[in-house]
Formats: C-alpha cells, structure tokens, sequence
C-alpha cells in the first residue's frame, strides 16, 4: 500500500477516511482499484436500480436549479411518515442535528454510554462540556443495562442523557419497554436524546417488531428522537436526517437551522419515497436476512468473537494480541477490502472492527481476506505493534480522557 494511504489513516480524526480519499489515493491499486466498503453502513438494496436511473435522467435539473426551502421538503417526509411537522426538524445529516442540539440544548454535561458515535463524545467537548462517558461491559456483550445507566446519572449529576438504540459500533438494542422505563427514570433531566439512526435495520422493525418511539417522544417535555435517512436509504453522500420531539423542542432547533438547508438531491428522493415503501421495506428485510448469514460466516473463523447485532452492522473482537489496524491495511493492499477498526473510539480498542452488513458474494470476499491476514487455522500471524496503536481523535481533550481512560 502506497505511503499516501497508510497517511489518510494517521491522520488526527475520529473517523475513517471517506471512500472519495481512499479511491483518489489509490487505496486498493493492487486489485485493480475496486473496493469491497465493509466501513460506511449503507443500505445496499436501496434505492432500486430503477430509482437510481430516475435520479440520473433529473441530474441536471437537480444540479441547476435551488431547492424548495426545508418546510416545504419536511411536510413532504412527514405526509409519509405520519408525522405532525410542528414535532419535527430536518438537517443536513444527523451530525448537523447533533451539533445544534449541543449549541441549543446542552448547558453543562452530557452523559453517554461508550463505545458509541464518535460526534456523541467529541462535539460536546468542543464546546467546552463535561461528558460523562458509561462504559458498557464487554462481559455482557456490550449490553446497555438501564439501571447501571440511570443510577451513573444520577452519581454524576449529568443534566443530558443519550441513548443510541442500536448502538454503534456493537448493534446492541434496548427493548422498547425497558426505554420507555427508562425514559420515565429520567424524567428530571433537561434532556434525553435517543439516537435511533440505526433502528430501521433491527429484526422486525419495518413490520412493526421494533417500532420507533417517535410519537412517545412528542408529549414528552424532555425527549428528542434523532433519525438518519441516508443510513436507511444508502445515501450517506445527499446528508440528510431529522429529529421528532415536542413542538417546543422542535421548533427551537428548526427556528436555528437555516430554511434552505436541505439540497436538491434531499428533496428529489424525499418525494420519490410515497411510491417506493415497499422496495425500502424488501430493502431492510434483505439486510436482516444478510446479517444472519454475515454472523455466522464470520464466528466460523478461529480466534473471532462476533457479538449480536440490530444494526446493520457486526462489531468483532479479534483473536488475543492481533492489531486491527494491521488487518485492516492488509485487507485494503492485498484484497481491496475496506474495513472500520475501532481503535479510536472511545471505549474500543484496535482489537475490534466494526463490519457492515453486504450481499454474500462481499461476505466472502471478507472471509477469504481474513482468512489469508489471520492465517485462520495456523492461529494468529498478525503481530500488534509494539506499545499498540496511538489514539486520535483530532481534540485533545477527548485524547487526555482517552489515555485515562485506557489506564
């Protein structure tokens, strides 16, 4: 792998490098130039190959002309979501929520389960909060115990609470019963955020099995329901989420984004979603159905710890003294095979990937990669480098907390 490469990787930032740098860099010049991405948690299956062609015969349409403001592009989502547009507030991408949802509604702390979201963490303290980080235990494969959490609330005195439900990196997900008690727990912070970006992906959930608490949220004074599109969808690029709360709540931060926030890209596939339910619907449950199938590929490599997962992703412990950081290079220059190693996420280690749900024909190419990195079968060959893997994450405050933490 050529120099430039191994740099996008170096460099100081709590997030991988995007699939534009590594292509331009040449990541996977070794296997023709094509990349496997097993790193972005995209939606594969959608949108459809037909709806695709639909956005390419409206480019230059979308490309020349301004969109509609973002009232216009939010009554559309929420006429399909059954949604009341006072409860709701459009951005351009879940961070931008979460940045303004930190400069609007958090004064002093914020407290949040850890391995999770990077901006989860990081955004707070670049404004010059505390964050009160919960570790989840790898023992009970990084289940989120609602108790454990509420009674860390209240030793700390932490004003703002997230739930990501699934969790990223590990895909855990709290029952909506134990939420909602949860919720009621909590009921005397000024804010409870639940980051549900990844829900769509859970068992059942586009049938009902795992539904949203989004009208919860709204007759609750404290609540707010974070959602991301472009997870769902498969469009990370168009930058596109929302949020549910209280029509206070709401009408705070969409009074705070500006009206045309949303770009042309948003606005086209936002109308195109009334006559494409069922292909998304077929879309999630084809996910499900992969990540069944991805589990169990990838817990028949010796020495790999697979956890459960209700996201659209699998997080993985790698065998004992084994650096994710080199597998995940080995992977890129010998296979062309994209992965996220969690070594600079607050909670994880290098020890663990973070692998995204795709079609079988993918899954193997995976397997096969890790089998030649691994030596699967020979035990581990792949060394962790001396004094590990240095974290970044581009602050230095979250870096301090970090080498503590670690300690």
């Amino acid at each position: 792998m050529s120099a430039s490469v191994v740099s996008l990787f170096q460099g100081s930032t709590a997030h991988s490098p995007s699939y534009g740098q590594l292509t331009r860099a040449g990541a996977a010049a070794g296997t023709g130039g094509a990349v496997t991405d097993f790193c972005i948690p995209c939606n594969p299956y959608f949108p459809t190959p037909a709806m695709l062609d639909g956005l390419r015969g409206r480019l230059h349409e979308i490309l020349t002309y301004y969109p509609s403001d973002a009232g216009t592009i939010t009554a559309e989502l929420c006429q399909v979501l059954g949604l009341n547009p006072q409860t709701v507030a459009m951005g351009n991408g879940s961070t931008e929520l979460i940045t303004w949802i930190d400069h609007l509604l958090v004064r002093e702390s914020l407290a949040v389960p850890v391995p999770t979201f990077g901006r989860w963490t990081d955004q707070p303290m670049e404004t010059g909060k505390r964050v009160d980080m919960f570790p989840l235990p790898e023992r009970d494969g990084f289940a989120l115990d609602p108790a454990a959490y509420a009674g860390f609330l209240h030793a700390r005195g932490s004003r703002v609470a997230v739930i990501c439900n699934p969790n990223n990196p590990d895909g855990g997900l709290l029952p909506r019963r134990a939420l909602l008690a949860l919720l009621d727990e909590l009921r005397h912070l000024d804010l409870v955020v639940v980051d549900e970006s990844f829900l769509d992906f859970a068992d059942g959930a586009v049938d009902g099995g795992a539904p949203s608490i989004v009208h919860e949220a709204v007759l609750r004074p404290n609540v707010i329901v974070l959602r991301s599109l472009g997870k769902n969808f498969g469009l990370h690029g168009i930058r596109f989420g929302y949020l549910v709360a209280n029509p206070g709540l709401a009408g705070r931060v969409r009074a705070a984004l500006p009206k045309w926030n949303l770009n042309s890209f948003a606005e086209t596939v936002v109308f195109m979603l009334r006559d494409h339910r069922q292909e998304y619907a077929d879309s999630i449950r084809q996910v499900c159905r992969d990540r069944q199938d991805m589990r169990r590929h990838l817990s028949r490599l010796p020495g790999l710890t697979v956890y459960p997962s209700q996201g659209n992703f699998l997080y993985v412990r790698l065998p004992d003294g084994v650096d994710g950081a080199v597998v995940r290079d080995r992977l890129l220059e010998r296979h062309g095979v994209l992965i996220r190693e969690c070594g600079n996420k607050i909670g994880s280690s290098s020890g663990f990937l973070r692998l995204v749900v795709r079609p079988q024909t993918d899954v193997m190419r995976l397997v096969s990669g890790l089998e030649d990195v691994l030596g699967a079968g020979r035990g581990a060959v792949v060394p962790e480098p001396v004094g590990g893997t240095a974290y970044s994450s581009g602050t230095a405050a979250v870096d301090r907390i970090v080498t503590g933490y670690a300690g």
